[in-house]
């Protein structure tokens, strides 16, 4: 499965959100889901940021590409996801938890990984944090 993550960065801060479902059920990650047949990878990113924090953005680079893996407790594969990082800056809005959302924060970056993270995010974090701190939203 194909899924996307928006990178949104305001003042030293990261938007994160509390999943909703699985995988990472309860667990912090950034904005994001699979993208729908017919849909572009870019219209999936302005799609699930509008439906999980209420804002209106637009995409403006690729960061990461991750591989995600699952496995259930037989060593069997669960989930594998591919899923595309992208920094996006916001148009307009009003940050709002909706959809799958269970919460949504703005955390400084050197806080961020002391929250309850997804091992996908943590993991994303640890590559790319220098690119984070030197981003211009």
């Amino acid at each position: 499965m194909i899924g996307v993550g928006a990178i949104i960065i305001q003042n030293g801060k990261i938007l994160i959100v509390r999943r909703g479902s699985e995988p990472g059920k309860g667990k912090w990650s950034v904005p994001g889901g699979l993208v729908e047949l017919g849909e572009t990878v870019e219209q999936t990113v302005v799609r699930e940021v509008k439906e999980e924090c209420g804002l209106d953005v637009e995409v403006d680079e690729l960061i990461d590409v991750v591989d995600s893996m699952t496995f259930d407790e037989n060593g069997k594969l669960k989930y594998h996801f591919v899923i595309l990082d992208f920094f996006v800056k916001i148009k307009g809005g009003e940050l709002r938890p909706g959809n799958d959302a269970k919460g949504a924060l703005w955390v400084p970056l050197e806080e961020v990984e002391k929250y309850d993270l997804t091992k996908t995010f943590r993991e994303f974090l640890k590559r790319n944090m220098d690119k984070l701190r030197n981003y211009r939203s």
